[in-house]
């Protein structure tokens, strides 16, 4: 393939203008012999450039630019026969190469820019939640069944009554002869006292409250003008609600709202009502003094039939049908009543509350068992030191604590498989200070500052107590007192918490002595507050899903009140404190605390904090919207502030 042309082209190309070099002689049997000094000027004998010689200058610079043997170093491909297009092209078409080059990875970096935007460390709540979908369905019935019951009850009995109500109105105002000449003259308030008396009948027959005569009623009327005469029963009577009231764990704003009603219709409009957790003080001022009664509070703890008959004795003053006088025998009566039912009825509910609630907290069968065997233990030994001083009710709390976890720790230890936050939590469930927390935080929501935080370091320090307990009990068993919040390894079906609920909302009934009446109302509330709890953490997480409960619950606790044999509110309303659980997340990490546990102290504390303040703005925002709803379905019933 060694073509003599190859290397005669680039001789002659050399220097185009100059003449032809010397033609070599060509031998066929020898090849290429040398040159001829004198052929160049003979054209003939030359074969090779016949006809080229003539037009040298025209192949010439076709061989000019045939030193493509330098456009062969970038690509020798392209180059043999269109050696014309290649001389006055190659450069431009080599030039823009690069500019390719330089767009197609411009776009690329835009792109995986814009697709590292959207990457969020978090993914939404409903797509974390391990919440089971045939709980959260549950949880749905259960809220679209209230709603449609009550939907229902007020479509039967609030719809006719309020249409009575607008209609009977203008009946009892057109003829003013119609109504008592000596009602007339002193205020609204003195008319409603003498026509309510027959409504008061009704409640007094399913004995919640206690009976007024009508004579009672005269002698209220007959006394309403002089301020001098009843005036200190008044202000004793004013005194003595309030002290029962705080004893019966109500808001601060609940408490003065009615005592500042109940003065009112009692003619002293201008009274001032001061509240703390330990006193109650009630100042009226009048003929240039002022007289001031003051009542410490707090000391005792009322159990439910107490708290229901304490709100209904305070409802029934609001609207006048009580006198100071009648309303103080009242008020010891209730006080100093002791319970209707047998100490194994009681022991036997605290166990029904106890396995109740660890079947809420997601405990395993043998979970349960342990929890009801302690929880009614408990329930003696508390029976047992019932008449102990309350100076001495903080041994008894850290004894309790201390007498459930040990047992505990030990089947833990020798390698049972029992968690260790429903066994040890349940048993404790009365002495768990959930409504007293979140009360105080309610108290705090309504500026009502030394209650609140007086409310919330009793709180506290009960759960020091109770945690200190459990601390002991750990370090003498040798199990991290950190490992407190465990939960079981062998948690029961979906339908756990629910039965649970429905089992403590019985347990609540019986070791509280609540009336009978109560169990429907009270386990509606309880149903209500676990499914909005479950859907608040599905949509917020669980941290604010208290929310969610508090703010379903309380309505429908405000709307239960309203009904002639329904419960007063805080009677279904402090039990939904308990099953919200903020106890149960303060008592672990007040406990990791004890245990060294700094990490997951802190962050189960900061949980708790925001759950109670989660709870109080659920209850505050539920309280409007029961407001709301209380005025349109039963405007005549007592309102809660």
């Amino acid at each position: 393939m060694n073509v003599p042309a190859v290397l005669v082209v680039p001789a002659s190309a050399a220097v185009p203008d100059a003449p032809a070099p010397d033609a070599p002689v060509v031998d066929p049997g020898q090849g290429v012999v040398g040159p001829e000094p004198g052929a160049t000027d003979a054209p003939a004998p030359s074969p090779t450039p016949t006809d080229g010689a003539t037009p040298a200058p025209t192949p010439t610079p076709g061989a000019t630019p045939a030193p493509t043997p330098t456009d062969a170093t970038p690509g020798p491909m392209p180059e043999p026969t269109p050696s014309d297009e290649a001389t006055t092209t190659p450069e431009p078409t080599s030039t823009p190469g690069p500019s390719p080059t330089v767009a197609t990875p411009d776009p690329t970096p835009t792109t995986t820019s814009t697709v590292h935007v959207p990457v969020w460390p978090s993914q939404p709540a409903v797509a974390e939640s391990t919440v089971p979908w045939a709980v959260v369905l549950g949880a749905l019935l259960v809220l679209v069944g209230a709603a449609v019951g009550l939907w229902w009850w007020w479509r039967r009995v609030g719809a006719p009554a309020a249409a009575a109500r607008a209609g009977a109105a203008p009946v009892d105002g057109a003829p003013t002869a119609a109504t008592s000449p000596a009602v007339a003259t002193p205020a609204g308030d003195a008319a409603t006292t003498l026509v309510l008396p027959p409504v008061t009948d009704a409640p007094t027959a399913d004995g919640a409250v206690p009976a007024v005569p009508d004579a009672a009623v005269t002698d209220a009327a007959a006394t309403a003008d002089p301020l001098t005469a009843r005036g200190d029963e008044a202000v004793r009577f004013l005194v003595r609600l309030g002290e029962a009231m705080v004893d019966a764990g109500a808001p601060i704003v609940q408490v003065n709202t009615t005592l500042q009603r109940v003065a009112a219709v009692n003619g002293l409009p201008e009274a001032s009502v001061v509240t703390f957790p330990t006193a109650v003080m009630v100042s009226v001022p009048g003929h240039g003094t002022v007289q001031t009664a003051v009542s410490s509070a707090g000391s005792r703890v009322l159990r439910l039939d107490q708290v229901g008959d304490v709100l209904d004795l305070a409802h029934a003053a609001e609207r006048g049908d009580v006198t100071p006088r009648a309303g103080l025998d009242a008020l010891a009566a209730v006080v100093l009543s002791q319970p209707t039912s047998t100490v194994p009825r009681r022991a036997a509910g605290y166990v029904a509350m106890a396995a109740g609630l660890a079947l809420v907290l997601g405990g395993g069968g043998l979970d349960v068992l342990v929890a009801a065997v302690l929880g009614g233990g408990v329930a003696l030994l508390t029976t047992a030191t019932r008449r102990v001083p309350a100076l001495y009710q903080g041994l008894l709390v850290g004894l309790c604590a201390f007498a459930v976890a040990l047992p505990v720790l030990l089947l833990v230890r020798t390698g049972w498989s029992v968690g260790l936050l429903a066994p040890l939590v349940a048993p404790l469930v009365t002495f768990l200070p959930g409504a007293l927390l979140t009360t105080g935080v309610i108290d705090l929501a309504t500026r009502q500052m030394i209650a609140g935080s007086a409310r919330l370091a009793a709180g506290v320090m009960q759960l020091v107590l109770l945690a200190l307990g459990i601390t002991v009990a750990a370090g003498l068993v040798g199990v991290p007192a950190a490992e407190v919040g465990s939960a079981s390894s062998q948690p029961l079906g979906w339908a756990a918490p629910w039965v649970g609920v429905l089992v403590y909302a019985v347990g609540v009934v019986l070791h509280n002595d609540a009336h009978r009446g109560t169990l429907p109302w009270i386990t509606l509330v309880l149903l209500v507050a676990y499914a909005g709890q479950v859907l608040g953490g599905v949509l917020f997480g669980a941290v604010v899903s208290s929310f969610v409960g508090a703010l379903a619950m309380t309505p429908v606790a405000m709307l239960a009140a309203t009904r002639r044999e329904g419960p007063p509110f805080l009677v279904t309303f402090l039990p939904g404190f308990w099953v919200l659980v903020p106890g149960a997340l303060g008592l672990v990490g007040v406990t990791s605390v004890l245990g060294h546990s700094t990490d997951q102290a802190v962050t189960t504390i900061v949980t708790t904090g925001v759950s109670m303040v989660a709870i109080s703005l659920g209850v505050l925002a539920g309280l409007a919207l029961g407001a709301g709803l209380q005025r349109r379905l039963a405007p005549d019933a007592p309102r809660i502030v």
